[in-house]
């Protein structure tokens, strides 16, 4: 139990781990485990629009995907250009410690890997994630956002995740709470 319980203040790092792309759009803060809850988020919607998938190990990879961040930090586009990230050292020393440990370490293998069409709709809610908060930042005024929802919409592999991404960038971010203009608005009732 004991291993199991340090795995669990482990994960509690993600909450503290800031995403550091963020620096580089000049706006936004986030922390992993806030990236990660929206993504499994997505993962769960796009295996419920393709229920010939399993949706637990959907669920099961979008949860995971990220979880070495407690280890590695979050590395950005630029920090990947300069520095090497033993994944694979993380990921054993990780899985030696916990009894699910070949699990965590075949779903991680999986994703990455992007051969399985579960694995292409987990990467694809990664994207889907990033598109929507770069959509939010960009609704808000960001004008780099534009130019990094391209790069995005290019890592998109399902059909279905590509027509989300449509609607996500043809949809004000504000319109889900907005979208009455009653008099609500005006007496709160």
């Amino acid at each position: 139990m004991k291993d199991i319980v340090n795995f669990l203040f482990e994960i509690g790092m993600l909450k503290r781990t800031p995403r550091t792309g963020l620096q580089f759009l000049g706006s936004g803060k986030e922390s992993v485990a806030e990236h990660c809850f929206r993504v499994i988020m997505i993962g769960y919607t796009l295996a419920k629009l393709n229920p010939q998938v399993d949706e637990n190990k959907v669920l099961k990879m979008t949860l995971l995907h990220d979880i070495l961040e407690s280890r590695t930090g979050d590395l950005n586009y630029v920090n990947k250009k300069y520095l090497k990230v033993d994944e694979e050292k993380a990921i054993n020393e990780l899985a030696a410690t916990l009894p699910f440990g070949e699990e965590l370490k075949d779903l991680l293998d999986e994703f990455q890997k992007k051969k399985t069409a579960e694995a292409l709709i987990a990467n694809d809610a990664d994207q889907l994630e990033l598109i929507i908060m770069l959509k939010e930042y960009g609704d808000l005024g960001n004008k780099y956002t534009k130019d990094w929802i391209g790069f995005a919409l290019k890592r998109l592999c399902t059909p279905s995740a590509r027509e989300l991404a449509e609607t996500i960038l043809s949809t004000d971010s504000a319109e889900w709470w907005f979208k009455d203009k009653s008099d609500w608005w005006v007496w709160g009732k």
